[in-house]
C-alpha cells in the first residue's frame, strides 16, 4: 500500500472533478438513491425520515448531493471533503438549491470539529473507502452523541476480490487473497489508474467495530437491478447481479 494515500487521493478527486458536475446536479434534483446502480433509498432507507433538527455530518461529501438530501428533510448539515474543486462543485449546487450546508475541506478522519456534535454521520464511497478503516471510524465514534447513528456504504470485498490487479472489470475468479485484505491500490494499473480505495473482510470489520465500541444495526448487501445491462466503475452488471458489489453498515454508538 503507497503511504501518502491522502494527498494521493485528494489529487485524484480534484483531477477528476469536472467529470462529476454533471452527475452531482442530477443527483441533487433526484429522490436519495445509492451506490453506481442507483438504488433508492426507500427500498434501502440508509436515510432516516425524520432529520428535522437533528445535526447531521457528511464524511467524505463530492459534490454534496447526499448532504443536499439530509438538508432538504430538515437537518443542519456538516459536510467535509479533502477535494478543494469537488466542494467547489458542491457549493455552487447548494446555492442553486437554495439549501443551507457548511461546508469544510479537511480530512473526514480528522475534522477539528467537536466530540459529540451529531446525531448522525454518513459517508457514501467517501471516507468509507477512501481512508483506513481504524482511522476514520474512530473520528465518526468521537463525532457521534451517544445513541448516534453511522452509516456507511462502500465496495463489497468481493468486488475487491474479483477485480484483476491491472484494473480490468470484475470476473468470476479471485485475483486477490482474501486473507489480509485491506482494500486496492489502483494508482498503477494499466487502464485508468486512480487511487488508493480501502475495504476489509467481515471479520475484520467486525473486530474493529466491537473494539471501538459500535453496535452493528443492520448489514446490506447490494446488487444490480435485474433490468440493468450497462457496466458501472468496472462492475460488470451480469456479474453485480449474482455477486453483491457494494455493502452497507448501520452502526450505532451506545448511549
Amino acid at each position: 500500500m503507497a503511504q501518502d494515500y491522502v494527498t494521493i487521493n485528494r489529487d485524484v478527486w480534484n483531477d477528476d472533478a469536472e467529470n462529476w458536475v454533471a452527475g452531482g446536479r442530477h443527483l441533487w434534483s433526484s429522490e436519495p438513491q445509492w451506490g453506481i446502480w442507483n438504488l433508492p433509498d426507500a427500498d434501502l432507507g440508509l436515510l432516516p425520515k425524520d432529520l428535522d433538527g437533528k445535526d447531521v455530518i457528511e464524511l467524505g461529501c463530492g459534490t454534496g448531493y447526499v448532504a443536499g438530501w439530509m438538508a432538504k428533510r430538515g437537518a443542519q448539515v456538516t459536510a467535509i471533503d479533502v477535494s478543494e474543486k469537488q466542494l467547489a462543485t458542491a457549493r455552487t449546487l447548494s446555492q442553486e438549491h437554495k439549501v443551507d450546508i457548511t461546508f469544510i475541506e479537511g480530512n473526514a478522519e480528522k475534522t477539528g470539529l467537536p466530540d459529540a456534535a451529531f446525531d448522525f454521520a454518513i459517508s457514501e464511497y467517501g471516507a468509507a473507502i477512501w481512508c483506513p478503516p481504524d482511522i476514520w471510524l474512530r473520528e465518526a465514534y468521537r463525532l457521534l452523541r451517544p445513541g448516534g447513528r453511522l452509516v456507511f456504504l462502500g465496495n463489497h470485498p468481493l468486488a475487491i476480490i474479483c477485480s484483476p490487479e491491472s484494473g480490468a472489470p470484475a470476473e468470476r475468479q479471485l485475483h486477490r487473497p482474501y486473507k489480509g485484505l485491506w482494500g486496492a491500490d489502483w494508482t498503477r494499473v494499466e487502464i485508468d489508474p486512480s487511487g488508493i480505495c480501502f475495504v476489509l473482510s467481515f471479520s475484520e470489520w467486525l473486530a474493529l467495530f466491537r473494539e471501538i465500541g459500535f453496535e452493528v444495526e443492520n448489514y446490506q448487501e447490494l446488487y444490480a437491478p435485474e433490468e440493468q445491462t450497462e457496466m458501472r466503475a468496472f462492475i460488470p452488471a451480469d456479474w453485480a447481479r449474482d455477486f453483491p458489489s457494494e455493502q452497507v453498515w448501520h452502526l450505532r454508538k451506545p448511549g
